[in-house]
């Protein structure tokens, strides 16, 4: 199923997407939903597809917020382990270094998928209930915010299948928790945790008392962040991962490198006076990017 209201442009998401639905909600918000039955599980469609979507919703100028979802039961199981999904690894004809060719190839493509998310410069919300496993996880940490309904489950599991997780796990998720301990323990053991739990920890922000009101929070939520100007939002995203990945001094100068031109715009006395005035400034569109 595809669909997507006037709001959003048609040539931003123009395409049919079999595994993800789209739902303007209002002004500037869009709801990105997983939905492949019967549990949102991740097979090379699906990586495609996410890669696309957030690729194309890069240039809509118009957009300003970004909801992620998944349908019916559960956010995501994470990955399909079926064979079709590892269908790359199936030519026995090939010597160990051409097969690592491939797994590398693939694997790079399923890192970008992630981290057309992490790079979008859009404010992205993670919204998960009831189970977030394996990939789901990644997905998450790769989300600028992130919340949950209670009696959600997550899961690290992927050392129980024999594997060490490759497309941001690892790398993305022991930095929004800062416990290097507890991040240990969860890769290592591959156990489960609790709503309760990832919120102790930091990992997400909120625990909803259900998934129709954590919708609703996350609506209103977004609805907060797309009426600020996108000159402001856009560079505080910018610059808290800048500074994740880099020193502090090196963060301080970036950051004015950054407001020197961005604190030229007219918006910042727009946003002043509206205080004053006790009004809702409107904000105008950042250009459209280039398709």
């Amino acid at each position: 199923v595809y669909m997507v209201s006037d709001g959003f442009s048609d040539e931003c998401l123009g395409e049919k997407f079999s595994r993800l639905e789209f739902r303007s909600v209002s002004p500037h918000i869009l709801q990105v939903q997983m939905n492949r039955p019967k549990v949102n599980t991740w097979d090379a469609k699906m990586w495609a597809e996410v890669r696309a979507c957030f690729t194309a919703l890069e240039k809509d100028a118009a957009l300003r917020v970004v909801l992620v979802t998944g349908a019916g039961r559960m956010f995501t199981a994470g990955l399909d382990l079926s064979p079709e999904t590892f269908g790359f690894m199936a030519n026995k004809t090939l010597d160990p270094a051409r097969t690592a060719v491939i797994i590398r190839r693939v694997g790079r493509e399923w890192q970008e998928a992630l981290t057309s998310i992490a790079k979008c410069t859009k404010t992205v919300i993670a919204c998960m209930h009831r189970a977030c496993i394996g990939v789901g996880v990644e997905l998450a940490s790769a989300c600028d915010i992130r919340i949950c309904s209670k009696g959600t489950v997550f899961a690290m599991p992927e050392v129980a299948i024999g594997l060490a997780a490759d497309v941001g796990g690892l790398q993305r998720f022991p930095k929004i928790v800062g416990n290097d301990s507890l991040v240990r323990e969860l890769a290592l053991s591959g156990r489960h945790f609790q709503a309760e739990e990832a919120y102790s920890m930091g990992f997400v922000s909120r625990v909803c008392s259900s998934p129709e009101v954590m919708i609703q929070d996350a609506v209103e939520l977004a609805k907060q962040i797309a009426g600020r100007t996108p000159t402001a939002t856009v560079g505080a995203k910018q610059l808290l991962n800048f500074s994740r990945d880099h020193t502090v001094d090196d963060s301080l100068d970036y950051a004015l490198t950054w407001n020197q031109s961005m604190l030229q715009s007219p918006d910042l006395m727009q946003a002043a006076m509206a205080q004053l005035q006790k009004r809702t400034p409107v904000f105008p569109d950042l250009p459209p990017a280039k398709l």
